[in-house]
């Protein structure tokens, strides 16, 4: 018999349901991430990240059969998300993380993986006053 994974772990697909439901319900009156999304696309942006995080975390593979190698970096590229848009995300990230019921462990390890996508997917330099903050 081999080791659950931690998708099975964490509740499976119910979890990633509720995780993603309850984040794009944050996102939709969110006045930095909700200009980001068309209009009609909540709903189907939460059901990739349910499928994109179900996949990662050790269950179904629908989201490679359906969208293909996941690519975030690439996905995101025509999105500005500088360190705003990655605390916005954060702020509703852990809102909907904190909701989740399973062992303190496995709501650890969420937090942790969410708080390194966050990071990895900046791809724009802060704006301060009109003018980009530079590195000397």
């Amino acid at each position: 018999m081999s080791e659950p994974t931690f998708y099975e772990k964490i509740g499976g697909e119910q979890t990633f349901a509720d995780l993603a439901s309850h984040f794009y319900a944050l996102v939709a009156i969110d006045p930095i991430l909700r200009p980001m999304y068309p209009d009609n696309d909540l709903h189907g942006a939460g059901e990739r990240l349910k499928m994109f995080l179900e996949q990662y975390w050790g269950g179904p593979t629908t989201y490679s059969e359906q969208r293909g190698h996941p690519r975030l970096r690439a996905r995101h590229a025509g999105f500005h998300i500088d360190s705003a848009a990655r605390d916005a995300w954060l702020r509703c990230m852990q809102s909907a993380v904190s909701e989740i019921e399973c062992a303190p462990e496995l709501k650890a390890e969420l937090w942790s993986y969410m708080l390194e996508a966050a990071q990895f997917m900046v791809n724009q330099p802060d704006d301060v006053g009109g003018k980009e903050i530079k590195l000397v």
